[in-house]
């Protein structure tokens, strides 16, 4: 039957509309969807791999509601409704009266190239874009719903369930897309992180970081269309997807732009998305979800090969891609050596600019002293901050809280730049302490440029979470204390007003 269904939605009389043919079939796993011009319609295959169940008309049903139900709210413009197919003899009747044979979610479509794994494919995406999407992601994860039972999937037992699941449903591709060491070295990573980390899988949970998230973020199921970014095909099919910890759903992104070697784009939406959540924490689960990510999309298109229906070069094809995703899974499991970078530099020095550029090259977290400050007072970082945020006790904790996220983020491995002023011998000679206590290699770089300069930066600045102004650039000048003996191997200085190629080698 199935069969015959596919055969005549491929066909314009099955449609009360006009089409564009030809009419475009994208498979999944899980779905056939028909791409007919102005709309597009899904049809969810009769399936059971164990973590989603599409094999019974009335689960085809609820579960296409479902999916209505938790994309409209993300993809207004994209989701209408569900629909049923009913069958007069060997025709098929899309909305028919008689008793439905099938279910199909109608959708308008938008073009393909909206899609950002096709803007990616064709050299389209730019930082700025990955940035936007960081703050849209950031805010659909603020208003995401929480409570007491989706915290609950946050507990080690169900991380871990879901994860062992995934191992359990890959055993075919064991020897076929992955090796059988890449197998175990995976396997070996996920246990030991799950049993030494239990405590911060509880902060997690605690600091509701836990929440209804979209559960498959990666490039394919997100677009620029209307000129804005818009999320969709969230999961539906599996709670245990769904109700996970943000990173979760970060993870997915960022792997997608990393495994299509664009490190930099990747560290723009991860930098971005931190910054406006303050969850600089959450960078410390975020090697589990990296690698279980890769590690399901590998598992995902190996399904391929066992599909009769889909054509032998694709299967041959899709062998390669899942490959490719399994040694990545493999790649983030390794660990390496975390360092140190301090900004420092009066007010429209350019820190920011050379810290921004430095991370994407290293890929490199980005803290900023403007953001911790204004997380620390709770106040939206948009927002101009008052009197009360720049005293001498607030600097204080907030150089504070910057050098503790610092060394807790380089201990795990990571490169992070602590972008402030670091004007004073006391803050940098802290930093330097705490760098050989933890021993991790610490790096200065020292931002200049000419007064006239600076202040014309600072007047013209818009759009920045910065608060300075030009004014206060006499009282920075004065405060400044020079680098001492001890501390000038540590540091390149950088005139800002001219090319900044050194970068390269840092």
């Amino acid at each position: 039957m199935i069969t015959s269904l596919v055969e005549q939605m491929g066909q314009q009389e099955f449609y009360p509309h006009p089409v564009t043919e030809p009419i475009e079939l994208i498979q999944t796993h899980g779905s056939y969807v028909f791409l007919t011009g102005d709309y597009a319609y899904k049809v969810k295959k009769s399936v059971n791999f164990g973590f989603f169940d599409y094999s019974t008309l009335l689960q085809r049903q609820n579960f296409c509601r479902q999916e209505l139900r938790m994309n409209q709210p993300v993809a207004p413009d994209i989701y209408l409704q569900v629909l049923p197919i009913t069958q007069t003899g060997t025709k098929f009747v899309l909305d028919g009266t008689d008793e439905p044979i099938e279910y199909v979610l109608k959708m308008h479509q938008f073009p393909q190239e909206a899609l950002l794994s096709t803007m990616f494919k064709q050299g389209k995406l730019r930082e700025v874009q990955m940035e936007e999407l960081g703050r849209v992601i950031a805010q659909f994860h603020s208003s995401a719903q929480t409570n007491d039972y989706i915290r609950s999937f946050g507990e080690v037992t169900k991380i871990r369930q879901s994860i062992e699941d995934n191992y359990q449903q890959s055993q075919k591709s064991i020897g076929v897309t992955q090796t059988q060491q890449q197998y175990e070295e995976i396997k070996q990573f996920t246990d030991t992180f799950l049993n030494q980390r239990q405590e911060l899988f509880a902060q997690r949970q605690e600091n509701n970081w836990i929440r209804e998230c979209h559960g498959d973020l990666h490039l394919r199921n997100i677009c620029l269309w209307h000129n804005k970014i818009q999320l969709f095909d969230r999961i539906e099919f599996n709670e245990s997807f769904r109700f996970v910890d943000v990173m979760y759903d970060v993870a997915f992104t960022v792997m997608d732009l990393e495994e299509g070697e664009r490190r930099d784009l990747g560290n723009a939406f991860l930098n971005t998305y931190i910054e406006q959540t303050g969850d600089w924490e959450g960078l410390q689960v975020l090697p589990l979800y990296l690698s279980r990510q890769a590690y399901v999309r590998g598992k995902v298109i190996s399904f391929l090969l066992d599909d009769p229906a889909v054509p032998e070069q694709a299967k041959q094809e899709a062998a390669v891609r899942a490959s490719k995703y399994y040694h990545l899974a493999w790649k983030y499991t390794k660990t390496h050596q975390g360092r140190l970078i301090l900004m420092s530099g009066l007010s429209g020095s350019g820190k920011t600019t050379v810290a921004r550029q430095l991370g994407r090259r290293l890929g490199a977290i980005h803290l900023r002293t403007d953001a911790v400050r204004k997380q620390l007072a709770g106040i939206p970082l948009e927002q101009r901050g008052g009197k009360e945020l720049y005293t001498p006790a607030m600097s204080k904790k907030t150089y504070a809280r910057l050098l503790e996220l610092g060394i807790m983020l380089a201990n795990g491995g990571l490169t992070v730049i602590l972008d402030g002023k670091y004007d004073r011998q006391s803050l940098r000679g802290e930093a330097i302490r705490q760098a050989n206590y933890h021993q991790l290699p610490l790096e200065i770089i020292h931002s200049t440029a000419p007064e006239s300069i600076l202040r014309d930066r600072l007047t013209s600045r818009t759009g920045d979470i910065s608060d300075a102004t030009a004014d206060l650039l006499q009282s920075q000048q004065a405060a400044a204390e020079p680098f001492t003996d001890a501390e000038k191997p540590l540091v390149t200085t950088l005139d800002t007003t001219q090319d900044l190629a050194s970068l390269n080698e840092l």
